[in-house]
């Protein structure tokens, strides 16, 4: 019980845990803006953003993968310090401080029905488990899930950049995207299952694993499944 309380001290300490606070204000206090304002276009803004975030998660995961090219096999469940690691997850800290303005341009354009519980909650609670992942446990063992949601992102924020690149050419891999995302989570709950069996990893590991895997599932169904047994019915 000691360990998990101090997991959870760890994290009000942490230096993004005023961020997460400010951002989660931020979003009830958005209608105001829309109230208030009309919506920006933001295009070129969008398009050189996106392209960055893709290639700041590849670099990320470029260093993850050396990491453990380095250290062998078992290095995905070696809870040790590890310099490349740590850099590593410097810059995905960073990424995730700055993917934060997804939600602050989507107030910005006036586009608040795409900021659902969803976006919040991976937003908000991958922020503070990247700083504390940098800052309290910069090991390889954490770098299984940090590395591939950094691959994952390559590919989401390279769709947002041809999206805003292209308003009216959307590409045609959205559902790929949410289907590699659910299987990054997939996988993600195989690993921290066998590490909390095998390796004393922290529960919790597991337990976001799952919420996040049934939050982008009802997303999936909802956005995917759904909407084509609709249209089947008509």
């Amino acid at each position: 019980a000691e360990k998990y309380l101090n997991f959870f001290k760890a994290v009000v300490g942490l230096r993004s845990f005023p961020v997460a606070i400010i951002y989660l204000i931020l979003i009830p206090s958005s209608l105001l803006w829309k109230k208030y304002t009309s919506p920006l276009g933001l295009h070129k803004v969008l398009v050189a953003y996106n392209f960055l975030c893709s290639a700041l998660s590849l670099y990320s995961f470029a260093v993850i993968v050396k990491a453990y090219y380095q250290g062998g096999l078992l290095y995905v469940f070696a809870m040790e310090h590890d310099a490349d690691v740590k850099h590593a997850f410097t810059i995905y800290l960073f990424t995730k401080h700055l993917e934060l303005l997804d939600t602050v341009f989507m107030i910005l354009r006036h586009r608040q029905r795409q900021i659902t519980f969803l976006h919040v909650y991976h937003h908000a609670s991958i922020l503070l488990l990247s700083d504390y992942a940098c800052h309290v446990t910069p090991w390889p063992a954490i770098g299984v899930m940090l590395g591939m949601n950094s691959f994952v992102h390559v590919f989401l924020y390279l769709y947002y950049g041809q999206a805003a690149l292209n308003p009216t050419q959307r590409p045609q891999w959205k559902k790929t995207m949410t289907q590699l995302q659910m299987v990054q989570f997939v996988v993600g709950i195989v690993h921290s299952s066998f590490g909390y069996a095998q390796h004393g990893f922290c529960v919790y590991s597991i337990f976001y694993g799952l919420s996040m895997l049934g939050l982008f599932g009802n997303f999936y169904y909802q956005a995917f499944i759904r909407v084509r047994r609709e249209k089947k019915s008509e």
